[in-house]
């Protein structure tokens, strides 16, 4: 990996908004939630997204995490007993982990680039992982999650309903409010519009 010196012009600019979009609170809640969910184990991160993304660089972190979502024997990825010291090792465990989230259901427009994460290129983006992760976990009602349920949004489900043939005909006959309703319509106590016609004689 080469190393980058500071950007200049337009990229420092496109740099600037994407790391504008990264979002302490939600660090805090993150972190809260990680530390709930692996154990006090996995230690603490400095504030602040360099410091955040310093503790989740390895990918070890990462990977411990989405193993406890899932459910004991099938944990997808490999976490090493000492953490990896390569680059290639670290960047590894970042895939494995991408590709357990998306095993687990995370859509693939929130799941962020390993860069995203190992060069701090757009830790927001690394953010909307771990919140699509959470809400999925909190979803799923298995009893894997761990931590307080109002940390993420519950996604929407499948709400399926059998209607009987008699219920479906009946259907048939009302008028949906979309086409509009002339229920209590009527012209009583209407007048014409201006003044009535004069008759002079």
């Amino acid at each position: 990996m080469a190393n980058k010196g500071p950007s200049f012009g337009l990229s420092r600019d496109v740099q600037a908004k994407i790391e504008k979009k990264y979002d302490d609170e939600l660090e805090e809640r993150l972190v809260e939630w990680i530390v709930t969910q692996c154990g006090s184990d996995v230690g603490r991160p400095d504030r602040g997204r360099l410091g955040f993304q310093v503790w989740l660089k390895n990918g070890i972190i990462l990977g411990k995490l989405v193993n406890t979502l899932f459910p004991d024997g099938s944990k997808p990825v490999k976490v090493p007993d000492s953490p990896p010291t390569m680059v290639f090792k670290q960047m590894e465990q970042i895939a494995q982990f991408l590709k357990a989230a998306e095993t687990y259901g995370v859509v693939k427009t929130d799941i962020f680039q390993t860069v995203d994460l190992f060069e701090a290129k757009d830790m927001a983006a690394v953010q909307r992982t771990l919140m699509a992760l959470g809400s999925l976990a909190v979803t799923k009602v298995d009893g894997q999650y761990r931590g307080d349920p109002s940390w993420f949004m519950k996604k929407a489900q499948e709400n399926k309903r059998d209607f009987s043939d008699s219920q479906m005909k009946e259907g048939k006959n009302v008028i949906g409010l979309q086409m509009g309703s002339n229920r209590g319509a009527s012209q009583a106590g209407m007048t014409g519009y201006g003044r009535p016609r004069q008759i002079i004689s």
